[in-house]
């Protein structure tokens, strides 16, 4: 089987080429296309495929199967005929930016904590990087900013085949065990690495890295990073979202902060005399229930909360059922049933109310709260007959 000539390795990236299509055949609705050089880079390593046209068809995917590069297309080709292929170098500039800032805090964190690089992925807005050891948020902060210093200094990002023997005598960061040729990408002051992607010339084209979010993963931290162009995206999406709120808030730029912190402050307020209001309406409620009575009220805007503290209130002026009932905004009825007469289980009336009305929820002997599907009349006649001695 001939190998596929790889052009997407060439700097400057190479945009259009003409090459021999070699073969042609359907998959599905697309076709797998092989030709005898190419400069569409194959998925692999973490690193997404390129994209573009081929012969004048959408080039949908890219692989790399038995040394030859198969390009998913969404139109056939002849198999013999010379065709022209131009690779989008918007995308691969992207797709390469954030590669190499991949490596550039890789190595900087490999350095810095000899943290592995277990897992890498790059995503459609963001790309993830595994550690292997945990890292403290100052550890994060101070490998960004070591990084970004190496994208800044512009220095040149060198791409070799090494062989077997070569390897010997090279200090480098690999996953796995490697046999030559091997290609190793390197980036002066900040990482040697086996690699079969894509990386820009120079790293000041990365422009710069910043991890956005992290968690806790396994026995280290997941990343999430951006990368240049999507930096920029990142940053301005930020930008607009703040300018948003804002203008919700009546804010001045670099006001924001003290903005959100006052009117979360006004809302707290807000809640606690909402809540005490509730408290008040629902002792007027139960000054009407008689002793021994049930009391099954159904109420407009309650949460669990409220249909608890009502429960509560009714259960202060009788020891027989108190249920209440709020609509939810799903169609569907929220409850809470008490009660305080010695000896009393409510979990046995739950259950039958759940099956009779489709419905979920339990508790404790003297309280259970849930949802159900019904009309509150029917449920309120429902509950009458089973309390009937």
């Amino acid at each position: 089987m001939t190998q596929t000539e790889a052009l997407y390795y060439i700097q400057p990236p190479v945009g259009e080429f003409a090459a021999r299509v070699l073969s042609c055949t359907q998959e599905g609705e697309a076709w797998a296309v092989t030709l005898d050089r190419t400069a569409f880079y194959p998925e692999g390593g973490g690193q997404p495929a390129d994209r573009g046209t081929l012969g004048g068809a959408d080039v949908l995917d890219v692989h790399e199967k038995g040394g030859q590069v198969v390009h998913r297309l969404s139109a056939p080709l002849t198999a013999g005929e010379t065709v022209t292929g131009n690779v989008d170098l918007d995308r691969r500039l992207e797709m390469s930016q954030q590669h190499t800032g991949e490596h550039i805090l890789s190595g900087t964190l490999h350095a810095m904590f000899g943290a592995e690089n277990v897992g890498f992925h790059i995503g459609q807005d963001y790309l993830t990087m595994d550690t292997s050891v945990p890292i403290s948020d100052e550890g994060l902060a101070e490998a960004e900013a070591r990084a970004n210093r190496v994208i800044w200094q512009d220095v040149p990002v060198e791409a070799l085949w090494h062989t077997k023997e070569e390897l010997a005598d090279l200090t480098y960061r690999s996953k796995k065990e490697l046999e030559g040729p091997v290609r190793i990408v390197t980036v002066p002051g900040a990482d040697c690495c086996a690699c079969c992607g894509t990386h820009v010339e120079r790293t000041g084209q990365v422009g710069m890295v910043k991890i956005i979010d992290w968690q806790n993963y396994k026995s280290g931290v997941r990343l999430f990073v951006v990368c240049g162009v999507r930096a920029l995206r990142y940053f301005e999406a930020q930008r607009a979202e703040a300018a948003a709120i804002r203008a919700t808030l009546s804010a001045k730029a670099g006001q924001l902060a003290e903005a959100v912190q006052r009117q979360s402050s006004e809302l707290e307020a807000a809640r606690y005399r909402s809540v005490q209001a509730e408290n008040e309406l629902f002792a007027v409620l139960a000054e009407g229930v008689q002793p021994g009575e049930a009391a099954i009220l159904l109420r407009p805007n309650l949460g669990p909360d409220g249909l608890r503290r009502l429960c509560a209130a009714l259960s202060e002026h009788t020891t027989g059922l108190c249920a209440a009932f709020s609509p939810t905004g799903n169609g569907t009825l929220a409850y809470a049933l008490a009660c305080t007469a010695p000896g009393t289980d409510l979990r046995g009336l739950c259950k039958q109310l759940n099956q009779a009305f489709a419905g979920r929820g339990g508790g404790k002997p003297g309280f259970v709260q849930g949802s159900l599907t019904g009309e509150f009349d029917a449920v309120q006649a429902f509950l009458r007959d089973a309390i009937q001695p």
